[in-house]
């Protein structure tokens, strides 16, 4: 083999890895990373006038939805908030001791 036909093949061989590996990164931004990019530019956005009305707007549809369920919370997750309720007033009642 000649010389020239070496590093021919090897500029050939580099020139597919690097594409390979373009496209790996490529696909796996789009599947993995792209998503949480959206979420996160949603929430940067969180300050604009029409988001806060959305979020408004949002809040108060999911609040009329809870008011007319028979129940809001399930049996678990009432017994977690009472649980957590209770340790917020014993460390409020520590914390106004000192």
């Amino acid at each position: 083999m000649k010389p020239d036909s070496s590093l021919k093949y090897f500029f050939i061989k580099l020139i597919a890895v690097i594409f390979a590996i373009i496209i790996v990164i490529n696909v796996s931004y789009n599947l993995f990373l792209a998503d949480k990019f959206e979420i996160i530019n949603k929430i940067t956005k969180i300050n604009d006038k029409d988001n806060i009305e959305k979020f408004k707007n949002k809040l108060r549809s999911e609040i009329e939805r809870g008011i007319k369920k028979d129940n809001i919370l399930n049996s678990e997750d009432a017994r977690l908030l009472i649980e957590f309720y209770n340790k917020i007033n014993e460390e409020l009642k520590e914390a106004n001791k000192n």
